[in-house]
């Protein structure tokens, strides 16, 4: 009877993620995220929204992570990510029927909120060691490499976008107390007049701690702003923390490991330009992760490396200056997202060149 019941339970959950997974998601601005949370904080329309778009959030990823390799998917990590997000959907389920009226149903609903954002925190590096865990016991090729880039991007990319719906629904009605004693000023994650530059200390402080505790020693930082006004923005602060420690920590082990043993290093320089429609952060010799790229092109911003041998390499974070611009960057599963990863890649159309060059004698004459 128990195998019956999970047959049928099993069943159901498919058909359920098939049915959401028809709708794609719907994007929000920071400019909606703010108003709501500011203005309009309602718990019962924020418990309306979440259990008809979460569930559509993670029916589309869960629908990309059936078309991974199969040898990928037997993988332990990658079962246990597969759980989690399988459990988590279910559990959102459970309120599509529920009155929004009711407090104890809100209530249960936030606390389960809560529960599925802490499931989900090591999501990341489990996806990772299960990627590690595929290539060591089968390897990999060209096309299995380019279709798990693609994957990733858009995987990691989902998760931070539940986790931003998450996280806002729990900084507003998680607690009695609806505004943050560490950040007053914040709408949830959301500061208004986000500082840029003391985000920047506060990650170039902390990479530094790491910095001196591994290396004896780290470089100064030079910070400039190209404007009268210390620079704020509409962000997440939490967001650009990440983006621009990652870049710290990587900016400060390359100086340190070029320079040895000097006493000397040069200093790491970062630049804050704000524009009509865009901020610019520029951290020279660094060298960016994907996940700090992904964090800048989630509200339509992007991170750029620009290397020179010699001297090191400039990144440079893009950020929409406007909360009407900053619009989530969201995959949706449909025809086109199948298609690539069943598209057999054909050859490049572009020469590739030989390690060892031909003799000109050798070519033909047309």
């Amino acid at each position: 009877m128990r195998i019956l019941r999970f047959l049928r339970n099993s069943v159901s959950i498919g058909k359920d993620i098939d049915y959401y997974s028809r709708f794609s998601p719907s994007p929000l601005s920071m400019k909606q995220f703010l108003d709501f949370g500011s203005e309009n904080a309602c718990e019962k329309t924020s418990f309306a929204f979440l259990r008809q778009e979460l569930p559509v959030r993670l029916a589309n990823i869960m629908k990309e992570i059936n078309l991974l390799p199969d040898n990928l998917l037997r993988t332990p990590s990658v079962r246990l990510v597969q759980g989690w997000y399988m459990q988590s959907f279910q559990e959102i389920l459970e309120f599509k029927d529920k009155n929004a009226d009711d407090e104890k149903v809100t209530y249960d609903f936030t606390d389960a909120v809560i529960k599925i954002r802490n499931r989900h925190n090591d999501v990341i590096p489990t996806m990772a060691q299960g990627v590690v865990e595929y290539k060591e016991t089968h390897g990999t090729d060209p096309v299995v490499s380019q279709n798990l880039q693609y994957f990733l991007d858009r995987f990691y990319m989902s998760r931070i976008s539940i986790r931003m719906l998450l996280n806002q629904h729990t900084l507003l009605f998680g607690g009695k107390v609806k505004v943050n004693p560490a950040h007053p000023k914040q709408i949830g994650s959301i500061d208004p007049n986000c500082r840029v530059s003391e985000v920047i200390r506060d990650a170039y402080e902390n990479a530094r701690t790491l910095c001196d505790r591994y290396y004896m020693n780290s470089p100064e930082l030079v910070l400039e702003e190209f404007t009268a006004n210390p620079t704020t923005v509409v962000y997440v602060p939490s967001h650009l923390y990440h983006m621009v420690f990652e870049l710290f920590k990587n900016a400060m082990r390359a100086t340190m490991e070029l320079y040895g043993d000097a006493m000397e290093y040069p200093a790491i320089h970062a630049q804050v330009a704000l524009g009509t429609e865009d901020l610019t952060v520029k951290a020279g010799y660094g060298y960016g992760l994907p996940i700090s790229r992904l964090y800048a092109r989630y509200f339509q911003g992007d991170l750029k490396l620009y290397s020179l041998e010699g001297y090191g390499t400039d990144a440079v974070v893009y950020i929409r200056a406007l909360s009407t611009e900053s619009i989530e960057r969201l995959p949706v599963y449909n025809k086109s997202a199948w298609k690539h990863y069943k598209t057999i890649h054909e050859a490049d159309d572009w020469c590739i060149p030989s390690k060892e060059p031909k003799d000109m004698t050798t070519f033909r004459s047309f």
